[in-house]
């Protein structure tokens, strides 16, 4: 495996300035800037570090439990007439694709010298990935996670805390994911010195929508490799994902972006619909503005004023769209569709029974647009399950009929 870091030739990559086409940068307040100067400084020098790429390479191999199998799903391809196949990040070590960025971070941090892990999350998935790699490295972590989530999200809560980190609640605004990046932030201007924050998707200032999605490019490295052999083509018609932040998008697309004969289908929440007020559908409902440091698309009022998202799932209950998928939006190369609340448990519900794979509500909204598409049986398609369903078994079984 290696890192993707000779990209600069793609205009749909970051370029030198920190922007994806007209999004990103660093919108920053003065006390984070040697921070993150530190971190644009240095990223890509140490990315590029072949003992950091063998050390990266062996934690995802040997513990991580990559690669990921790219699994043929035979009953849903009947169903659906195409060629569908799942990328299994549920199979993942803590049962999602946060893990793959996780490593990465933490590997980096050791490098840069700090002793105090902070994070974000919204479903519960990043901060049990970083309270993981926290453990491994005897880092002290801190995870914010809106008191909203914590009460959804309990099973994740107990992992967290079994795995030595500090849960700490976010009761402002929503009490999501927004408020939670909000309180990490914080902590992150308190404490500059001995800090490193771990975001956890392909959001925040300069570099780290960039870097992160650097190391989740991973998985389109795999599919890429798997298709080849199980196909004899690297590349798919459709890859299918969903997006909150977007970070297992980002890594599903990475390495077909320039590949205009594959399409790039991105999902977002819907929630109870799109105009009905209680939804997290950023391209459509979304304008320019600023969140959590960067440019991006962005839900909001007249006035400017963040509005609340909603979606059945946690992780993609976020009001903007890291910059890269904002530039994908914008320059047309990814459609952006959205699944409803109950979209997603169908779905959920209907790969459980066609496949015996519980997928993450998350997941389940990539997988409730394939309804949507006008697939051909020759055609092949990709859809990237990015975590595993046991963290919303509360919330399938309060719905089941």
């Amino acid at each position: 495996m290696n890192i993707a870091v000779n990209t600069s030739q793609s205009k749909y990559h970051v370029n030198e300035k920190g922007y994806f086409g007209n999004f990103g940068g660093a919108y920053i307040p003065e006390m984070l800037y040697p921070n993150v100067e530190e971190l644009r400084q240095q990223y890509m020098q140490i990315l590029a570090d072949p003992s950091f790429q063998a050390e990266f390479d062996q934690l995802l191999r040997d513990y991580v439990g990559r690669p990921s199998p790219l699994y043929f799903a035979s009953r849903l391809s009947q169903k659906y007439g195409a060629q569908i196949y799942l990328k299994r990040e549920d199979l993942n070590h803590t049962g999602a694709h946060k893990i793959n960025n996780t490593i990465g971070q933490i590997l980096l941090a050791k490098r840069l010298g700090k002793k105090r892990i902070i994070a974000e999350t919204g479903a519960g998935q990043h901060g049990v990935a970083t309270a993981t790699v926290c453990a491994l490295m005897g880092l002290e972590c801190i995870v914010y996670m809106g008191s909203v989530d914590i009460q959804r999200q309990a099973p994740n809560v107990a992992r967290m805390q079994m795995l030595g980190a500090t849960v700490v609640p976010a009761t402002s605004g929503s009490k999501t994911l927004k408020d939670a990046t909000n309180e990490a932030i914080r902590d992150w201007i308190n404490n500059p010195v001995d800090t490193h924050y771990i975001i956890g998707s392909v959001v925040g200032p300069h570099p780290y929508p960039d870097m992160v999605a650097r190391f989740q490019s991973v998985i389109s490295e795999e599919i890429r490799k798997q298709l080849l052999e199980k196909t004899g083509k690297e590349t798919p018609t459709y890859v299918i994902a969903c997006v909150g932040g977007g970070s297992n998008a980002a890594g599903a697309f990475f390495h077909f972006t320039d590949d205009i004969d594959v399409e790039l289908i991105a999902v977002e929440a819907a929630g109870k619909g799109v105009h009905s007020g209680f939804s997290a559908a950023t391209s459509q409902l979304g304008r320019p503005g600023v969140i959590h440091a960067s440019k991006t698309l962005l839900m909001q009022t007249d006035d400017g004023q963040i509005v609340e998202p909603h979606s059945i799932s946690a992780g993609l209950d976020y009001p903007g769209v890291g910059p890269f998928h904002a530039h994908l939006y914008e320059s047309g190369r990814a459609v952006f569709l959205n699944s409803t609340d109950n979209e997603a448990l169908a779905a959920g519900y209907e790969l459980s029974l066609l496949e015996g794979i519980i997928p993450a509500l998350e997941s389940a909204h990539a997988l409730a647009k394939l309804t949507d598409l006008p697939l051909k049986k020759d055609e092949v398609v990709v859809v990237c399950l990015s975590g595993r369903g046991d963290k919303d078994l509360e919330t399938y079984i309060k719905h089941l009929k």
